[in-house]
């Protein structure tokens, strides 16, 4: 069956200064599963608060995850290097659902709809080809597109986590970093899993050593608390099965949701081409086929009740990482999902993770992740000092990292993302045809100097 099987990377255990592992060989089957295990704790904070602020369990988000992430690599034939997480571009749709009345059901049925015209899209784009995604996502517009996935996380690690425990938060910061750096061969390439354990033992001892802290909690709320709440873990059984649910349909319900297929089409490709960028093999001609496999997984976890789900940026900031790009790792990721989501346990331990650790390595992986749109910039060489590239870009990251709103009725509006995504494709486009229209092209907005320093050129001085 094509996309499973794997090429031993030299000895399966060493790699070269410079060597990646690409998507169709593998490390040894420990450090496989390793790195599977590395995947699961990257995406694990994100895919078990999705469902959490939406109302939705927790645990079969997990479950689909698996399930998802094995349908994708299926899908892709073994191309594309990427996990299927729970999507967060739907928890301000499932507010104003909830404020409409809808409940858990109305939400997944919304996003069954949304999953539906994904895989539409996606099939007009696997026929058209890869040049409907040139013509609408440009190098300057895709990267500005995975920086806004990026750095538009931001605000989680630096407003959600960060705070609650600022000094765990550094020192797993720093742990991790300096992992990243020093450390050599199978240890350098889990220094994210590493640094997790190292955040969580540091969390233990500083509950037993300097007592309670006084912090933001997980819901904002400041408090004395201990860092750690096991509480939950010895309540929690060992094995069970998610709740499951049957969507409905509410027209109101699916209007409101549709916006967020802007973003997605823009986030699959932009993750694509980020992966695309980050393996050397060029994935233009999987586009299509990673698009109608993202909106097929979404309409089969709400179909169950779970929710929608999408190419996972912590993921790729893990790959950044450890260049380590074997879908054999995903795979290994998919099976743990599918074994932990029948383990309420598991989740317990997984809500325990105090909330600075994961501050410490989200601010890290978010980081990674937004550098690679700059990346994308970079080997196009797509030039900033023509109005063309630069206003509609500039305009765009400001507003899809600040989380500017745009508001057009009660039940309507567009922010974050979406609407900067918006922002920068629009832009785009009609300012490239109102130039061509004026038959004109316009001076660069940068001054001289610092063009001419670009290209080497300039006085240092």
């Amino acid at each position: 069956m094509a996309g499973v099987g794997w090429k031993l990377h030299g000895d399966g255990k060493h790699l070269k200064p410079g060597e990646v592992v690409k998507p169709g060989e593998r490390l040894s089957w420990g450090r496989t599963v390793g790195l599977g295990a590395q995947h699961v704790v990257s995406m694990i904070g994100a895919c078990f608060v999705a469902p959490i602020l939406m109302g939705l369990d927790p645990n079969l988000a997990l479950m689909a995850s698996g399930v998802a992430t094995v349908l994708f690599l299926l899908m892709t034939r073994g191309r594309v290097p990427s996990y299927l997480g729970s999507s967060l571009s739907f928890v301000g749709v499932s507010a104003v659902i909830a404020g409409q009345g809808g409940d858990a059901g109305t939400l997944t049925g919304a996003m069954l709809v949304v999953g539906a015209a994904l895989v539409g899209c996606g099939v007009v784009i696997q026929v058209l080809g890869p040049r409907v995604i040139h013509a609408v996502l440009p190098p300057a517009v895709t990267g500005a597109v995975v920086m806004l996935i990026g750095f538009n996380l931001a605000p989680v690690a630096a407003g959600t986590y960060w705070p609650q425990d600022q000094w765990a938060a550094l020192a797993t910061m720093l742990f991790t970093g300096l992992a990243l750096v020093v450390l050599r061969g199978f240890w350098s390439r889990i220094a994210i899993f590493l640094g997790l354990v190292f955040g969580y033992a540091l969390s233990w001892v500083l509950d037993r050593t300097a007592g309670r802290i006084h912090s933001a909690d997980g819901s904002g709320k400041v408090t004395d608390h201990w860092r750690i709440d096991f509480s939950g873990v010895a309540k929690a059984d060992w094995i069970g099965v998610p709740t499951f649910h049957a969507p409905n349909f509410s027209a109101s319900a699916v209007l409101v949701a549709l916006p967020v297929l802007v973003a997605l089409v823009a986030e699959n490709a932009g993750h694509v081409k980020a992966v695309g960028e980050m393996t050397g093999d060029p994935l233009d001609d999987k586009m299509g086929m990673a698009i109608i496999a993202d909106g097929s997984a979404t309409v089969l976890s709400t179909a169950v009740g779970g929710p929608a789900t999408t190419t996972y940026a912590e993921n790729i900031g893990v790959m950044a990482a450890t260049r380590v790009y074997s879908t054999a790792a995903y795979w290994a990721a998919a099976g743990f999902a599918l074994l932990f989501g029948l383990c309420p346990k598991f989740g317990a331990v997984v809500a325990a993770i105090p909330g600075g650790v994961l501050g410490g390595i989200t601010v890290i992986l978010y980081g990674m992740i937004g550098l690679l749109g700059a990346q994308i910039w970079v080997r196009n060489k797509v030039d900033f000092a023509q109005p063309l590239n630069l206003v509609p870009t500039a305009a765009g990251v400001i507003i899809g990292i600040g989380g500017v709103s745009l508001k057009f009725t009660d039940n309507f509006e567009l922010s974050g993302i979406a609407l900067g995504t918006l922002i920068v494709l629009t832009g785009y486009h009609a300012l490239r045809w109102l130039s061509r229209a004026a038959d004109r092209r316009e001076p660069a907005l940068l001054d001289g100097g610092t063009s001419d320093y670009d290209r080497g050129t300039g006085d240092a001085s």
